[in-house]
């Protein structure tokens, strides 16, 4: 049983959130970027099923009071943050990139700024699932902000070695690692089960445009200030300040919006490791939720680690000063982020209805023909627009993937379960980073970039083709046609016990 319980924050007159809660860099960059979901059925998006949708039509929920003001205002205050987050990874990977150009040392990048959101991720599910998510977010929003703002005033005494930059990305990759699963936990409390495909669209579309402009601007301030400290460590300082405001900024907009807490009726009685054990055991009987984390295990240890090489790839392999190194490499993100952004508008806009489950197969395939592109990029031009067509790509995985998981999982599980995505993805980064950083001082990026491409072809292709993965694509259109999170897990559940 699942009850709610307002947090101080909640207005004493605010209307009960519904009984089913609504539900993602990567990010992207963070993160954050590819974790996604499957397609929405009619009753998703308020439409009469048409032909080629795997949907039946469902009776219409009303939505709750507010919803649409309550989701602008979070995706707003998310967005703001996210700004300064985005500058801060820009210009720290660029000033390594430049400064170091060693494989090694983006190795090291990627084990300080991935693994330790990798082993917070194994608690924050919970936590999530047992306390009030906007309180987690607001936190962990201030403690990344806090150790930025503590690097930004001792770069400023002359201190700059590197070891400090790694530690400050471990300090902001746990306070990531505890904010992702709140994240993606929350927005189903906030946004009608319908709306979601839409809604999560939408955010990737709003996030693509501030990747759009964060490389511009991380670009034009980190020169600005190079110049004027002579490419110093120091160029950092004013990113790191505006992080710190932006940070503040989202926190307050965040600290406006009601949010009630998810409680399940049992939860007095249960302890902090049983719940953990408990979303283990989940993970492993449930073989939906299994498969498609297998999945992201194999997109970001073949496709997302190799990529973080292309900025060390520009430097090498189209050298044009440092000034100009800058501009590529902004305009390499930028490219990424137009295509990151003109997908997200697709899928919300044209693919809301397809298969979910199609969607992500197909992107991770052209995800490999896309890696064996960049590798065999003759000009820094083709390699651009190859670097676009990826960030095109992106979408067609993420938001399928993500509005899937938010459906097949019962809300009271969602925390542990997005947990669990962050951890695979936080430690299949790291992973294939110890493998390809060292090998990019051996053999050339351009020929890793081929190898994982054509891997991928094979790692995807046995995942759909074997026995488990035909099963997998018959519960996703199940569990799309359900409506409902806890209906969509026992579809799956089904589907994945019959014959393929």
């Amino acid at each position: 049983m699942v009850t709610q319980r307002d947090d101080d924050t909640d207005a004493a007159s605010a209307p009960p959130p519904p009984d089913r809660p609504p539900a993602a860099p990567e990010s992207p960059l963070t993160a954050p970027a590819l974790a996604g979901a499957p397609d929405v059925l009619a009753a998703e998006t308020g439409a009469t099923p048409t032909v080629g949708s795997e949907h039946s039509e469902q009776p219409e929920q009303p939505d709750p009071p507010h919803w649409l003001r309550r989701t602008v205002m979070f995706l707003s205050g998310q967005t703001v943050s996210l700004f300064g987050s985005m500058l801060v990874q820009y210009a720290v990977f660029w000033y390594l990139t430049i400064t170091y150009q060693s494989g090694l040392v983006m190795m090291l990048a990627a084990v300080f700024g991935f693994l330790p959101q990798a082993v917070v991720s194994i608690f924050a599910g919970v936590w999530a699932d047992r306390h009030n998510r906007k309180l987690i977010i607001m936190g962990a929003d201030a403690a990344i902000a806090a150790s930025t703002l503590a690097l930004a005033l001792i770069m400023m005494t002359g201190y700059d070695a590197v070891w400090l930059i790694f530690l400050t990305l471990a300090i902001r990759s746990v306070g990531q690692g505890i904010q992702l699963p709140a994240v993606s936990a929350l927005v189903p409390q906030i946004v009608p089960t319908r709306n979601l495909i839409r809604v999560n669209g939408i955010n990737g579309s709003i996030q693509s445009a501030l990747a759009l402009l964060a490389p511009a601007a991380a670009g034009g301030i980190y020169a600005w200030a190079s110049a004027a400290t002579g490419g110093a460590a120091a160029s950092l300082v004013p990113i790191f300040f505006i992080d710190v405001v932006t940070a503040v900024i989202g926190i307050g907009i965040l600290a406006f919006i009601p949010v009630p807490t998810i409680r399940r009726a049992a939860d007095a009685h249960v302890g902090y490791f049983a719940d953990l054990v408990d979303g283990v055991r989940y993970i492993v009987h449930h073989a939906f939720v299994r498969w498609l984390l297998v999945l992201f295990a194999i997109i970001f240890l073949l496709m997302v680690a190799p990529s973080n090489l292309t900025p060390l790839m520009i430097v090498r392999s189209f050298p044009a000063g440092e000034t100009q190194d800058v501009v590529n490499l902004a305009i390499l993100e930028v490219a990424f982020s137009v295509g990151m952004m003109l997908g997200g508008v697709l899928v919300a806009s044209f693919f809301a209805k397809r298969s979910r489950i199609g969607l992500i197969v197909v992107s991770s395939l052209v995800f490999g023909v896309l890696s064996v592109g960049l590798g065999l990029s003759p000009t820094v031009w083709v390699f651009f627009g190859f670097m676009f067509l990826v960030g095109l790509a992106v979408p067609f995985f993420s938001t399928p993937s993500m509005t899937l998981l938010q459906e097949t999982v019962e809300p009271e599980r969602q925390g542990r379960v997005f947990g669990f995505v962050g951890i695979v993805m936080a430690v299949a980064m790291p992973i294939g980073m110890l493998v390809f950083g060292p090998l990019a001082d051996v053999v050339s990026i351009e020929a890793l970039l081929v190898a994982a491409g054509l891997l991928t072809f094979v790692a995807v292709g046995a995942a759909v083709g074997l026995p488990a993965g035909r099963r997998a694509l018959a519960a996703a259109r199940v569990a799309a046609a359900s409506g409902d999170p806890a209906k969509g897990a026992a579809a799956a559940e089904a589907a994945m016990r019959s014959d393929p």
